[in-house]
This record gives C-alpha cells, sequence and structure tokens, in this order.
C-alpha cells in the first residue's frame, strides 16, 4: 500500500477578496506521478506554489510526511521545482548549472556534547562529480557535461533542468508546465521520458499542464480543477472513461454532451428514445447529463439506426475522418474509419457502455453541440478580452 507524503487539508487562498483556490483537499502519495490538470487561472499553479512553499495559503494546513509545513520556506523543504521557463545558467557548462546546488554548503542540526548546533557540511569534488555525473546518464545526457547551454536543444535544456532539480535528491519534484517552450513532437518524446525518469528515480512527481494528453499519457493520478475546485480526481482511465461533470468530460478529450432523462437503472432517454447504459442509482425520471465519446458511435444504415441524423461536415485525421452529423438541430462528432459524405443520411447504434450518465452540474447546457464554438474560441477573437494569470493517493475528501 502506497505510503502518503503530502496533505492540502481544507487550503484556501485569496487575493484582495478574490478567492483563487477554494477549500482544497487532496493527498498525495510516494513515489506517485500526480498531475494538476485544468485551464488557465483554476488554480493548478498555485496548488502547486504552496507545496512548494513558494506560497502560504490564506486559510488551511499543509503537511509533509505527516508534519504541518506551512511556514517553513521551500529551500528547508525536500521538494525541487522545474519552471517552464528553465533558468539555466547560459556563462555555465552542463555539467556546473546541474552542480550548482551541490556547492553550496548545507546546514544541518545535530546534537554535540549535550547542545543541538548547527553545521555547515560541504561535499567533497569527487562526490560532486559522481552525483553529477549520475543524473546527466538518467537524463540521457552523458557526454555534454562541458557542453554550453547555448549549444543545446529545448529538449535538452529542459534536461539538465531536471537533472539540476533532481541532483540534490529530493522527495518530490514540481514541474510547471516544462514541456510548454518545445514542439509537439519533441513535447511527446519528452513525456516518456519524463515518466521514465520518475520511475527510475523512485520519487514524486507533481505535474502542472493544461494539456490533457500530456496528464492522461504520464499520469499515475489526474486531479481536475476548474475556478479553484478540484472537479474529479481519479486515475486517467476513470477520468477519460467516468466523467463526473460536463466540465470533465469536455476538457478531457472529445465529447458529445446531452440532455436525457434517467427512466430507471440502466435506462435513459435522449431524443425521446431509450438506450440502454451501464449506470444505476439515479432518481427515477431525473434530468441527467449524458456523455457519448465520439469513438463510441457506430455508423450504420439510416434503417437500422438508433437515431437518424445528416453529416454536415467531414474532416480526414489520418487514422480516422472527424464526421459533424446532425440529429434534429444537436450536432454530434463521430469519429469513424468509414467515410460519409456530406449530406449523406445515416444511422448511429451505440453500446451500453459507450453511454455515461452524470448529476446535472453548473457546467450542465455549457457543452456539448459541435456547431457551437468554444469559449477559448471566442476569447481569441475579442479584442477586449485580457486573459486570467495563473497565480503564481490524494483524493478529494
Amino acid at each position: 500500500m502506497s505510503k502518503e507524503l503530502i496533505r492540502l487539508s481544507d487550503c484556501v487562498m485569496s487575493y484582495d477578496g478574490d478567492v483563487v483556490l477554494d477549500h482544497i483537499n487532496l493527498y498525495i502519495n510516494d513515489r506517485e506521478f500526480l498531475t494538476l490538470l485544468g485551464p488557465s487561472g483554476c488554480g493548478k499553479t498555485t496548488t502547486l506554489r504552496i507545496i512548494g512553499g513558494f506560497l502560504s495559503p490564506t486559510a488551511g494546513d499543509v503537511f509533509f510526511d505527516g508534519v504541518r509545513i506551512n511556514d517553513v520556506p521551500p529551500h528547508k523543504r525536500a521538494v525541487n521545482t522545474v519552471f517552464q521557463r528553465y533558468a539555466l545558467f547560459p556563462h555555465l557548462n552542463v555539467f556546473e548549472n546541474v552542480a550548482f546546488g551541490l556547492r553550496i554548503p548545507r546546514t544541518e542540526t545535530v546534537e554535540q556534547g549535550g547542545k543541538t548546533v548547527s553545521k555547515k557540511l560541504k561535499l567533497s569534488k569527487q562526490e560532486i562529480y559522481h552525483r553529477v555525473m549520475e543524473m546527466l546518464e538518467v537524463v540521457n545526457l552523458k557526454g555534454f557535461e562541458k557542453r554550453p547551454i547555448s549549444a543545446l536543444s529545448g529538449g535538452q535544456q529542459q534536461r539538465v533542468a531536471i537533472a539540476r532539480a533532481l541532483v540534490n535528491r529530493p522527495k518530490v519534484l514540481l514541474l510547471d508546465e516544462p514541456l510548454g517552450a518545445l514542439d509537439m513532437r519533441l513535447r511527446k518524446d519528452m513525456q516518456g521520458e519524463l515518466k521514465r525518469i520518475q520511475q527510475e528515480m523512485g520519487i514524486t512527481f507533481i505535474y502542472v499542464t493544461h494539456d490533457q494528453e500530456e496528464a492522461l499519457a504520464m499520469s499515475d493520478t489526474v486531479v481536475v480543477m476548474d475556478q479553484g475546485k478540484i472537479q474529479q480526481i481519479g486515475t486517467p482511465e476513470d477520468i477519460y472513461n467516468e466523467p463526473k461533470n460536463a466540465f470533465v468530460a469536455d476538457f478531457i478529450g472529445e465529447s458529445n454532451i446531452l440532455d436525457g432523462v434517467m427512466r430507471a437503472d440502466g435506462v435513459v432517454e435522449i431524443f425521446n428514445r431509450r438506450f440502454q447504459c451501464l449506470d444505476k442509482g439515479f432518481g427515477q425520471d431525473e434530468p441527467v447529463d449524458v456523455v457519448i465519446r465520439p469513438e463510441d458511435v457506430d455508423i450504420v444504415d439510416e434503417g437500422s439506426g438508433q437515431l437518424k441524423g445528416t453529416v454536415t461536415a467531414v474532416t480526414f485525421k489520418g487514422v480516422h475522418y472527424d464526421t459533424i452529423v446532425d440529429f434534429y438541430g444537436f450536432k454530434w462528432l463521430i469519429q469513424t474509419t468509414d467515410f460519409c459524405p456530406v449530406g449523406s443520411n445515416i444511422g448511429i447504434k451505440i453500446d451500453p457502455d459507450g453511454i455515461h450518465v452524470m448529476k446535472k452540474s453548473q457546467y450542465s447546457g455549457l457543452f456539448g453541440d459541435y456547431s457551437s464554438y468554444s469559449e477559448e474560441y471566442d476569447e481569441i477573437g475579442d479584442v477586449d478580452y485580457v486573459p486570467d494569470e495563473e497565480e503564481g493517493g490524494h483524493h478529494e475528501e
């Protein structure tokens, strides 16, 4: 059984009356890869900074290995951070960048002659060399130790930043969108590298991102946040397959989110048609939100479909077609390997395990129809829009 390492208990963070974190309860296990996922301004970076000691919560407590650490400064926590801007020293080579923190004498409290005294401990040159070379091998930069920082690619610079953060052997590594400056191909390569390094080092990684693909690919646990609150905590599979509300369903992957009515256990009604599902525990005739992932819809002949619709748009994506289908004025996204031309009439079938029923929430009615634009798309076309700045197990209880 995993050991709890970090706990945030009823943490609140506010600035001039503006609540950025709203009563966060979270615990993080030792050797876990946990990702804080959400849109800009949701509170994920604020949460990371509280764990790192860069911010103190307005209310609530932070515990590390069972000890309250609200007032412990960052340099006295067994935590290091890798930021999106790596903050490497351009005048130092790779070896000296990684070794920098090791050359700073650290203060330790020891018992001497019946008294508690503070002593400064300095590592030997041999120990520094051994630890730096060990970390360069972990991040696949062996042989780069004399290379100037300016001669490195973005991915190599990121590895130097990770090596520098890990060489002090922290118990926790905080990563604040560290892949944001890399191109798409390199981001994908580094996702695998980060997971490999975390498993090889056997330490806790707490990762912040707004990229749901990164979160699903790397994490043991995903914490989905919005408006300063935790919306859902779970494994990547749980978050994707069983979203708790319409926000999570929309933010994690593509979704068709529909109004429905739960007629009985295992029976939900959509567009006045009843569908078999696997969900239970709802009230009879309770209004619900229904999530149907685009890949869970099968296109069939119009005459044999559970619903009938008209294709309004088709986009080729390589391995599949993104097909937009109009059902009674409501447009769905269907991902299929079958090409259906625009204007064709089709039927669809959905297996019971492809239908996910959720309670109504504050997010109901905000997502779903693929004829509507996302909020982000509206914002980038608004000349008056100013983006929010991000201020700046593990299960919600």
